[in-house]
């Protein structure tokens, strides 16, 4: 994405998209990385041959995914989450730090693909081997500018961060047997990471004197970064493959009310935190989709919605957070399964099931909300609802019913957005956090949906 931001507008342009899924070697499930890199590369090639006045380059991503890297160089494609290597790493770190112990040290909910339990499944001699351990965007940023950095906001879902101090928890580390030389240096969002390399700069044929700004570059962060609150009294969910729900606080919720509730307590942009759960999300659909079309079937998700919000009567819900459905795999199977085994019939039709997980999801994220206001001691009076969820109309109606509160649905591309304004204040924009969502609210003003009264 391409913008150019002022203080009374923000004009952003889509410059290049590209797939980005797991791949599958001998070892387990990967992430195409060299694909990714080139694909990176090459957007950032156009993007300032449609603009040469560029003058920084901001990076995020998914969380708690690595690279390992030695003497500059990526020691094989890193990990994907959904491998299942992980789960190995879980009984490892559990016998050293109890879970509950654990919680105390990191304020992070029980995810099995965690980059702590994700470390504990590595062999010790790939960990004594690297030089340094790089989370994705970090990864990019380090190939862009030589420079091996942790942001902070990305670093805070590793379980190696203390949630308070916002600094590597040292004692943490070394009681799990974590190589100390491996966590760089932390940076905070609007921090220069450097200017890019001379190779950099001749292989994207950039202008002298870009430099790669430090943003929420966990993904979710960037977007809760845009969200256009309109009162404090406000939850976001910022929906895409993962729904995330929650509120943001000044400081951690880490009570044994929060651990019991499996919440979790993420660095957020300007020391905020983002107390919230993680929901399944929307991969439920778009794995059901995967299958439907694997089977020869082409599907309009937009006629399916339409269908979905045209079914009557009730459908039965499953709980869209069984953790059967992390995998890739057959979603369809195991979502029939799920509603065998608590006595409720499979719908017939392929709106109907898609009516069923939609529902699902707005029944998770209203509980969601609900806990996150109890757990924080906080009212909650509207859910602003952003990322690629806030197209789905039926998501959006069925949420605000399900919460008996209005959703505010947008904007799409806020991850982008947040991304975009953490860099622009830093290179003279300036302003405060606040005054950046106000930006965001002037510029891409939400769709409101009412809670229907049955």
């Amino acid at each position: 994405m391409r913008a150019v931001v002022s203080a009374g507008s923000i004009e952003m342009v889509e410059v290049a998209r590209f797939p980005n899924g797991p791949i599958e070697r001998a070892d387990g499930l990967h992430w195409d990385i060299v694909a990714l890199r080139g694909s990176i590369m090459a957007g950032l090639r156009q993007a300032f041959a449609d603009d040469p006045l560029i003058t920084s380059i901001g990076i995020d991503s998914w969380a708690v995914d690595y690279g390992l890297v030695a003497d500059g160089v990526l020691l094989g494609e890193p990990f994907h989450y959904r491998d299942d290597r992980s789960t190995r790493g879980v009984d490892a770190v559990h016998a050293v730090v109890p879970p509950r112990e654990l919680f105390a040290q990191t304020g992070l909910q029980h995810l099995p693909f965690t980059t702590v339990f994700q470390l504990a499944a590595e062999t010790p001699e790939r960990l004594d081997a690297a030089d340094h351990l790089l989370l994705i965007p970090d990864l990019v940023a380090f190939w862009l500018t030589g420079r091996p950095v942790a942001e902070v906001t990305n670093a805070s879902t590793t379980g190696l961060l203390d949630p308070r101090t916002r600094a590597w928890n040292e004692a943490l580390v070394e009681r799990l047997g974590v190589p100390r030389h491996l966590l760089p240096e932390l940076v905070q969002p609007g921090e220069t990471i450097g200017p890019l390399t001379a190779s950099a700069v001749e292989a994207l044929g950039a202008p002298a004197g870009v430099v790669v700004t430090a943003v929420g570059s966990h993904d979710t962060a960037s977007a809760v970064a845009a969200v256009p609150f309109v009162r404090r009294e406000a939850a976001y969910i910022s929906c895409g493959t993962w729904g995330l729900v929650g509120l943001e606080t000044e400081h951690p919720v880490m009570t044994d009310a929060a651990y019991a509730a499996n919440f979790t307590n993420e660095g957020g942009v300007d020391g905020r935190t983002r107390f919230l759960h993680n929901v399944m999300g929307l991969w439920l659909l778009s794995e059901s989709v995967r299958v439907w079309e694997a089977a020869g079937e082409r599907i309009d998700l937009g006629r399916l919605l339409a269908e979905a919000a045209a079914v009557t009567g009730p459908v039965p819900v499953f709980d869209a957070n069984d953790p059967r459905f992390l995998p890739p795999g057959d979603m369809l199977a195991r979502i029939a399964a799920a509603l065998a085994e608590q006595g409720s019939p499979v719908p017939s039709t392929r709106a109907a099931l898609a009516r069923c997980i939609v529902e699902s999801l707005a029944v998770a994220f209203a509980s969601a909300v609900r806990t996150a206001s109890e757990l924080a001691d906080r009212p909650v009076e509207v859910i602003h609802l952003v990322g690629g969820g806030s197209l789905n109309p039926l998501l959006c109606q069925l949420t605000a019913d399900r919460a008996g509160m209005p959703v505010l649905a947008g904007p799409v591309e806020a991850t982008a957005l947040g991304t975009l304004l953490v860099q622009a204040r830093a290179h003279g924009l300036g302003g405060t956090l606040e005054s950046l969502r106000a930006l965001v609210a002037q510029s891409h003003p939400p769709q409101r949906f009412d809670p229907r009264a049955a």
